[in-house]
């Protein structure tokens, strides 16, 4: 995003250097909320183009501008949330929480690149992996801001409240409730080596198309979610079942061989990206239990694919 000019000399105003050191743990708190960065970006952006329409004695007036940023970050995001269901319902296809790269590997793909503004990324730990992003999305808008806020960056219930718009007790019973569907969707946790393993036995198998490699490595409840937002011959529907899984690799196979796929860091675990002509065309995100794969997910939308490839806005 764009920060607040500097006044002459390069010096940045003390009011603004205030509240632009807390522009990373509000992108990391915004990309939580809604799973998309750029969605995370327009609104630690608005938070930042309504603290900068104020006057300067009523900046002053904050005691801790802060909290007054998270305050107007966490609404614009229950605002977004609750006008996503809507938007999402004329969505073409599955919607996927947009994939985010290793901070090194966020432009090029290239280890060696490492150029995007440290305040941009995202802090990669278990908050932030494919699986538990994709929980968050069943949950009520409400639900979910209470829990990331409470029990992912420990703000206090009275502090959830007032950001909500409900009671604490509310907002204790709205975390309690997020935090058992997390708990039953959350599957025994594979060590990270094993993963990586997982995956690149998954990558030779698919590259070689063993049918018999692949079927081992798999679930056979498996499931496979695409998003493509609409790209042409994308995926529209979740392919369950490791026969279903099969008979879709094998039609695609034609359309995979003039992709080169990379392993690289998906939110954190093990993935993979196919690219063209060197351009990051999808990445997939893994969810392993033991080992064995149970989910995979597939995006293909460009959009989503901005980190990957551009780096972040400014």
């Amino acid at each position: 995003m764009t920060t607040p000019s500097e006044p002459g000399g390069g010096r940045l105003d003390p009011g603004l250097a205030a509240i632009t050191s807390e522009r990373r743990q509000l992108i990391n708190l915004a990309y939580r909320l809604l799973g998309s960065l750029a969605d995370a970006e327009d609104a630690v952006q608005e938070a930042y183009a309504r603290w900068c329409a104020m006057s300067r004695q009523q900046q002053d007036a904050i005691a801790s501008p802060g909290a007054w940023l998270t305050t107007v970050v966490g609404r614009l995001c229950l605002n977004v949330l609750s006008s996503a269901r809507a938007r999402r319902e004329t969505y073409v296809g599955e919607w996927i929480p947009e994939p985010l790269p290793e901070p090194r590997e966020w432009i090029t793909g290239r280890l060696d690149d490492i150029t995007a503004d440290p305040a941009d990324r995202i802090t990669l730990d278990e908050s932030v992996n494919m699986a538990f992003l994709v929980v968050l999305e069943s949950m009520t808008p409400a639900e979910r801001v209470a829990f990331v806020l409470h029990d992912v960056f420990r703000y206090p219930f009275a502090e959830v409240a007032e950001i909500v718009g409900r009671t604490p007790e509310a907002c204790r019973k709205l975390a309690s409730s997020a935090r058992r569907r997390i708990h039953a969707a959350r599957a025994p946790a594979t060590p990270a080596a094993r993963q990586a393993r997982i995956v690149r036995d998954f990558k030779q198998a698919w590259e070689a198309m063993d049918i018999h490699a692949l079927i081992a490595l798999l679930d056979p409840d498996a499931m496979v979610i695409a998003d493509g937002g609409g790209v042409v011959g994308a995926v529209l529907r979740p392919v369950e079942g490791v026969e279903q899984i099969m008979r879709s690799l094998l039609n695609l196979d034609g359309r995979l061989r003039d992709l080169t796929f990379l392993e690289r860091t998906v939110n954190g675990r093990p993935g993979l990206i196919a690219q063209q002509d060197g351009v990051t065309v999808s990445v997939y995100a893994f969810d392993i239990a033991g080992d064995r794969i149970k989910h995979i997910w597939a995006v293909r939308n460009p959009d989503k694919l901005r980190p990957w490839t551009l780096g972040p806005r400014h």
